[in-house]
């Protein structure tokens, strides 16, 4: 390359290299040639890993943009040019840049200045108001520490002191209402007398103490005026469905906590609604509910049962509705005996209709309106008296005290009734009818005690009252009814008086088969049923050994003893009476009915007669006395033990109508038969001297 002109040689390499070879200097001197050494660099250099330079000939294709001789030997020119250029204007902007540095240098300059104679002048006035600034400093935390003391007394007076709005509401005239912001204030009131106790484990005990006082003289005032407005509110409760409000439901609540007030306000409304409840009874007697209907109690006077079945339908409604009222004036007390306090209050209420209703009740009473009626109002006393108890307790004592007295009374004079009927029976005893029926005075008192034991039965009553009260019915009627049958009986024949018995307790068994509680009186009737059968068994079996001639020798052959001598020396003994005897007994074990008695016919129980044992049983005892005459026929002269074998159809025929008999009756009366004639009988009496 020669620098004076500017130009760029390319010199060939391999050319170059001959000539440095051929030079006097051999190849040291190649070696240390710097155009060599430049050369060998740049043929060495590899520019895909030399970064600048790839920059750097991207810069050069911008501006060169033709590859000619001239632009090569202009290259460098021009590349000195552009150099130049791109500092000169570098230059320029950067001038630019200095002259604004130097308008801020002098800026900052004159801030400096400012600042510092602001300095100055601050140090100076610091220096003169340093008591003005520490005095500040001290009325800044003064008023800090007075506004947490105010921060303070705000909320210890809202938390131990009352509203204006609040004081106004408990201090209230004593006309004013009552509202539920009056229960907030006087709930306000509590709390703050509770927290103020927190005072007086502190030094504060001064400041709790009258607070304490004040909240108290408040609380004071608060329940006078509640328990004002709560008594007159009770007052004009008098209407017969009243309307509990919530706010008064809400005083009574509150009240509670005095107990003085609590009564007293009870009682207040005890009183009203008991003033109520006498005018509410009264009109229901008298006028009946709103137009007419229900109609007046006292229009079905004529009818006692209803009569006093509305006055104490109406009481128990009436009970129930003033129970009802009282769990709502209380729902919300939660102190302990609140049931005993409704149902004294209840007692209370109900014991202004005492008077007018044991008046009533005595008058229908008194009346004697009949036993069955007078049972069923016992009844129906009795039960009220279960009903009502259970809804106010024992302690409506006057309520229940008349009820019982009533039942009592009504039990009374329908037992006194019952006692007079049988009174009447027993001085009037009736001769029994012809066909040995009841008479109709027991016919009347069988339907009597039906339509007691009807009633009894249909009653409500507790189980064992009902049965208590029936034990003593049976008692009062059955009793003096037996004994007036014995007695109207007493004039009859043996046989008549046993039917007639059979048939009239025959009458009561099925009367008292239809109810409860009669199981021991129908055992006890059935043992005097068969007892009189046992009668009329014991009287047909006479009365077929008379008509067929064998009483006498049966007779006379029992009571006969040894000493006496032989039988055959008494009259109508001989063999021909006997054997007359015996033909005649013959006839009626072939035709057995022929000979029963009439007072059979008139038994009137239909089961009595189709299988009752009195025929078998008459049978047993006669098949028990014949074989007695039978065996005094062989001991009189004539009679042989071959006269008994002839008889053989006679003795089987009494064997077999002995041997029918198995039932019940027949075992309970073989006691009572005659006695047989044992073999020693007989063998005395074959060897009694003729």
């Amino acid at each position: 390359m020669a620098e004076g002109s500017g130009e760029v040689v390319a010199v060939p390499a391999t050319g170059a290299a001959n000539g440095l070879n051929d030079g006097a200097g051999g190849p040291s001197a190649q070696t240390n040639n710097p155009l060599s050494r430049k050369l060998r660099k740049i043929l060495d250099t590899r520019l895909d890993n030399d970064k600048e330079m790839l920059e750097a000939l991207k810069a050069l294709s911008t501006f060169f943009v033709e590859n000619s001789l001239r632009t090569r030997r202009n290259l460098r020119g021009d590349i000195e040019r552009r150099s130049l250029a791109i500092n000169e204007e570098f230059v320029s902007i950067f001038k630019e840049v200095k002259e604004e540095l130097e308008s801020i240098h002098e800026d900052v300059q004159a801030m400096n200045s400012c600042c510092q104679d602001m300095t100055c002048r601050l140090q100076a006035a610091k220096e003169q108001t340093q008591d003005l600034i520490i005095k500040t400093t001290k009325l800044q935390a003064e008023s800090q520490t007075l506004e947490i003391r105010a921060q303070v007394a705000d909320a210890f007076l809202s938390k131990f002191q009352l509203t204006s709005d609040e004081m106004s509401l408990l201090r209230g005239t004593r006309e004013g209402p009552i509202t539920e912001d009056f229960f907030k204030a006087l709930g306000r009131v509590k709390q703050i007398h509770n927290d103020v106790k927190v005072l007086l484990r502190t030094n504060q005990q001064t400041a709790g103490l009258e607070i304490m006082e004040q909240m108290a003289l408040l609380q004071e005032t608060s329940y006078e005026r509640l328990y004002r407005w709560a008594q007159s509110e009770c007052r004009a409760l008098t209407q017969e469905s009243c309307d509990i409000s919530p706010v008064l439901t809400q005083a009574m609540e509150a009240l509670q906590d005095r107990p003085v007030l609590y009564k007293y306000t009870l009682d207040e409304f005890g009183t009203a609604r008991r003033s109520t409840v006498v005018r509410g009874f009264i009109d229901a007697l008298t006028r009946g509910g709103p137009g007419g209907t229900p109609r007046p109690i006292e229009m079905h006077s004529h009818d006692p049962l209803r009569y006093v079945g509305d006055m104490l339908a109406w009481l128990h409604q009436a009970t129930a509705s003033e129970k009802e009222h009282l769990e709502a004036l209380l729902k919300h007390v939660t102190t302990q005996g609140v049931e005993e306090n409704i149902q004294e209050v209840v007692g209370h209420i109900t014991e202004g209709v005492c008077r007018p209703l044991k008046v009533r009740i005595e008058q229908v009473i008194v009346a004697e309106p009949g036993a069955v009626l007078l049972y069923k109002i016992s009844n129906l006393l009795k039960f009220y008296h279960h009903t009502i108890s259970g809804i106010v307790g024992n302690s409506a004592t006057t309520l229940l005290t008349t009820i019982e007295e009533m039942h009592l009374l009504s039990k009374k004079i329908f037992f006194s009734s019952l006692s007079l009927h049988a009174s009447k029976l027993m001085d009037k005893v009736e001769l029994p009818p012809p066909d040995l029926g009841p008479s109709s005075a027991l016919n009347q008192t069988l339907m009597l005690l039906r339509e007691v034991l009807a009633s009894h039965d249909s009653s409500v009553v507790p189980l064992d009252a009902r049965q208590a009260d029936f034990v003593q019915v049976l008692s009062c009627v059955l009793d003096p009814f037996l004994q007036m049958c014995t007695v109207s009986a007493s004039n009859l024949g043996t046989a008549d008086m046993a039917t007639f018995m059979v048939n009239s307790l025959y009458m009561m068994k099925t009367t008292l088969a239809l109810f409860e509680f009669t199981d021991r009186r129908l055992e006890m009737l059935q043992f005097q049923i068969e007892a009189h059968l046992d009668t009329l068994i014991n009287e047909q079996a006479s009365y077929v050994l008379t008509r067929a001639g064998v009483s006498y020798i049966y007779n006379t052959i029992q009571q006969h003893k040894p000493e006496q001598g032989p039988l055959a020396n008494f009259p109508n003994l001989d063999s021909v009476a006997l054997k007359a005897a015996m033909v005649q007994f013959d006839r009626y074990l072939s035709a057995p009915d022929n000979l029963l008695m009439p007072q059979l016919n008139f038994l009137l129980s239909a089961t009595v007669k189709q299988t009752a044992p009195i025929p078998a049983l008459n049978s047993a005892r006669i098949a028990g006395e014949v074989p007695v005459v039978q065996l005094a026929w062989v001991a009189t002269p004539g009679g042989t033990l071959e006269t008994v074998e002839g008889q053989g159809s006679l003795l089987c025929k009494t064997r077999a109508l002995s041997s029918k008999v198995e039932t019940p009756q027949q075992e309970m009366l073989k006691g009572t038969r005659p006695a047989q004639v044992t073999p020693q009988d007989f063998q005395a009496l074959l060897c009694a001297p003729s």
